[in-house]
């Protein structure tokens, strides 16, 4: 679920604020398979992700850095695991109602 998007995301994007604009930045990102594979997976089997895309997700945001604003914006203290679980879930549900 994960390939090479990270070494050009910041060439054409910028950081984001939100989990929102996290998840609609990646629906930009990702590729027709990944988004694919995504969406045919069930809720609960989300947590699956977290070796692949959530890593991916922590580092590329950039989710370990103290003063990330994406991490302020989800209402307090949270681990970078938390947050990046949040952003595919949001990923999911907006696929969700894609299709």
């Amino acid at each position: 679920m994960n390939n090479n998007w990270a070494s050009t995301y910041l060439e054409q994007f910028q950081l984001p604020n939100t989990v929102d604009e996290a998840a609609g930045q990646l629906i930009l990102i990702l590729g027709n398979g990944q988004k694919t594979s995504l969406l045919s997976m069930q809720e609960e089997d989300l947590v699956n992700l977290h070796f692949g895309l959530g890593m991916t997700i922590r580092n590329v945001y950039q989710l370990h850095q103290l003063d990330s604003k994406l991490m302020a914006s989800c209402g307090g203290p949270m681990h970078p695991d938390d947050v990046s679980a949040m952003i595919i879930k949001k990923l999911w549900q907006k696929l969700q109602d894609k299709s």
